[in-house]
């Protein structure tokens, strides 16, 4: 009894001694190794309890702050000259947290879809001198991807990292060459954020408050974004209703109560279906309800792992999964990816069964995924037998966290740029458009729209605001056609209407048949040319040949582009250029001969007398590139027409199946 309340108030003495002894807490982003902005009064801040005092040191300076009411705290570094490295030290009550080797130079924070997230490893690049290849004033940060309907306070993840030939291996590739190249123009320090994730549509890197002045996102706005709730809380709530809304009204049928996911369940009368794909398509028309689904596979040779991963992928609307009559998971949302895994206790080697059961309450329905081809565990024909039907008008949707993190708006947004927007930087750079061209006349909007956010969100004027444009991509059209990749480009282009924006154009080094090309140490370079023009005020050719005007003259085309862009070359032997198309009053396009006369490109066309419109590499992919500047860029593509676009009228849609 003696050592009983001893014990007792030893917790709770320690209990009250952590309440007291905050510990003062810095955002993922502030650590050692890291690079501040030269030249611009810097906020660091942080959280500890309310009214916690907290001093920062740095340079001799001590500067002070207190916590608010949110538990968190800010204070201003005084603005900096590039150089360093310098130490930080961060005091409260009763811990400090150090900060060692910190540099001060220029931040970027490179954004956008997987040409941004592609890697050095996945380029194959090595650097042919591991030794030289180390930078100490090259610094670089992977953030961790994460997802929220409100804007989050810290990054999930991510460490910066002095550069090393180790360090660089798994970082974005077009990042690395972009700060690489600064780095050695500029001779200051570096910092690289990058922050970005394959597949992802603008929309899911734009903040609600963004979103709310778009009309086709009203929709989503008002009912997931603005009642600023947090997955956390959105879950917390639904675990409480969940017990009884499945006694109710889920959990129904005779699948649930005749135990179908046992593996000795008869299976003689069910049906069977091809995997992936909408139930609607596949004879099933208008069905809302429960069906089940399953299959036997066996265990990949000399699996040895504790558990084996299980990438369902995408659902409509609900799934419960078993294997081997073991439940391994349930999910709900027809967006949120189902990634579970099977204990290896509960497998063997050969003929595991794995039984899904589906319950769609709305619209299509099934295991629709593309991505579940990746798997051949799932590949295929699955049996499947259909359960209970259900009205969908009145069965009762309870609200759950509903996401992809590659179509889900303002999710991205909220984790991983949100934490960030207190951040001094010097601007940002952005490769990504490939999700958006099926809507490439939308981005026209979007994209512009997007730039003015972050830029609003983060509070430090028009920042550069630096761009890749699409690259050449897919099979080269034998004759003149609409494309959304063209349409895409040509809304990026329009983009640089804003000031203080560059675009690094990759029209010539594209692949076919990637569309990742692994040419990313140009894409980098040209990039860093643009931030030199835009950000840097450096007098150089930093884009290729920008159309400019055109006129009529004897039949014939004469192009005209900007000052400063031209001194036009083409590197065919020949001396021809390639990739122009013309049209007359008809609006049908032909190709047309090309050659560069006093620095414009003349064209003919025997198939059009009377040219009106003129486009240049308005294709998927143009092919071979001739014309280019003296400085080695090429020719940005363009159009002189104001058609109606193949993508008009496509927009953003809440069912991931419908643009």
């Amino acid at each position: 009894m003696f050592y009983s309340k001893k014990l007792f108030l030893l917790l709770v003495s320690c209990f009250v001694t952590v309440n007291v002894f905050a510990i003062v807490r810095l955002p993922v982003i502030f650590q050692s190794n890291m690079v501040l902005q030269r030249d611009k009064e810097v906020t660091i801040w942080g959280f500890a309890d309310a009214g916690e005092k907290v001093e920062v040191n740095f340079k001799g300076q001590l500067l002070k702050s207190v916590a608010g009411k949110n538990s968190k705290w800010s204070i201003k570094l005084p603005a900096t000259t590039a150089g360093g490295p310098y130490d930080i030290t961060v005091k409260g009550k009763a811990d400090t947290v150090e900060l060692h080797n910190i540099l001060f130079g220029d931040v970027w924070i490179c954004g956008g879809q997987s040409n941004m997230q592609y890697t050095l490893d996945q380029i194959g690049y090595l650097p042919a001198d591991t030794a030289a290849a180390r930078n100490p004033k090259l610094r670089i940060f992977t953030a961790s991807i994460d997802m929220d309907y409100v804007p989050k306070d810290d990054l999930s993840g991510g460490t910066w990292n002095e550069v090393s030939a180790e360090a660089i291996k798994y970082f974005s590739a077009t990042a690395y060459f972009f700060g690489k190249f600064l780095n050695d123009s500029l001779q200051v320090p570096i910092g690289l954020i990058s922050d970005n994730l394959g597949a992802t549509a603008i929309e899911t890197w734009m903040s609600p408050e963004a979103l709310s002045t778009i009309p086709q996102f009203d929709n989503f706005h008002k009912t997931y974004l603005a009642p600023a709730k947090s997955f956390k809380e959105i879950t917390a709530a639904f675990e409480k209703i969940k017990p009884e809304w499945q006694t109710r009204y889920y959990l129904k049928g005779q699948g649930i109560e005749q135990k179908w996911y046992l593996p000795e369940t008869n299976v003689s009368d069910w049906k069977t279906m091809e995997i992936p794909g909408w139930w609607e398509d596949k004879g099933m028309a208008d069905f809302d309800g429960a069906v089940w689904f399953r299959k036997t596979f066996d265990l990949p040779q000399n699996f040895k792992g504790a558990a084996l991963p299980l990438a369902l992928n995408q659902i409509d609307d609900y799934d419960i999964v078993w294997v081997n009559g073991q439940k391994v998971g349930e999910g709900y949302g027809n967006q949120n990816w189902r990634n579970y895994s099977v204990p290896a206790n509960v497998l063997k080697p050969t003929d595991n069964v794995i039984v899904v059961r589906v319950f769609d309450a709305g619209g299509k329905g099934g295991m629709y995924s593309n991505a579940i081809w990746g798997n051949p565990i799932l590949l295929g024909q699955w049996l499947y037998k259909v359960d209970n039907k259900i009205d969908a008008a009145t069965f009762p949707r309870p609200h759950v966290v509903n996401v992809s993190p590659f179509t889900t708006p303002a999710v991205l947004y909220n984790a991983n740029i949100a934490p960030l927007t207190s951040l001094a930087v010097k601007g940002f750079i952005w490769y990504q458009g490939e999700a958006n061209a099926p809507r490439a006349s939308e981005y026209r909007a979007l994209f512009p729209a997007f730039i003015n956010d972050w830029r609003k969100q983060f509070k430090q004027g028009d920042l550069p605001f630096l761009f890749v444009q699409l690259a050449n991509y897919m099979n080269e059209a034998a004759t003149p056609q609409e494309s959304d990749w063209a349409e895409l480009r040509d809304a990026q282009s329009a983009a640089l209407k804003l000031p203080n924006t560059g675009m690094a154009t990759i029209i010539d080094i594209g692949e076919a048949n990637d569309i990742h090309p692994k040419n990313k140490m140009d894409v980098g370079k040209r990039l860093g040319l643009a931030a030199l023009g835009v950000a840097y005020n450096k007098h150089i050719v930093s884009k290729g040949p920008t159309y400019e005007s055109f006129e009529i003259k004897d039949g014939a085309v004469i192009i005209h582009f900007a000052t400063g862009t031209d001194n036009l070359v083409t590197k065919d032997k020949y001396g021809y250029v390639r990739g122009f198309t013309v049209a007359g009053s008809d609006n049908k396009f032909y190709w047309a001969k090309a050659s560069i006369e006093n620095n414009t490109v003349i064209l003919t066309c025997k198939e059009v007398s009377k040219p009106v419109s003129v486009r240049y590499a308005w294709s998927d992919n143009p092919g071979v590139i001739d014309l280019y500047n003296e400085a080695g860029l090429p020719a940005v593509p363009f159009r002189t027409d104001s058609l109606p676009l193949k993508t008009e009228g496509k927009r953003f849609s809440e069912d991931p199946w419908v643009f």
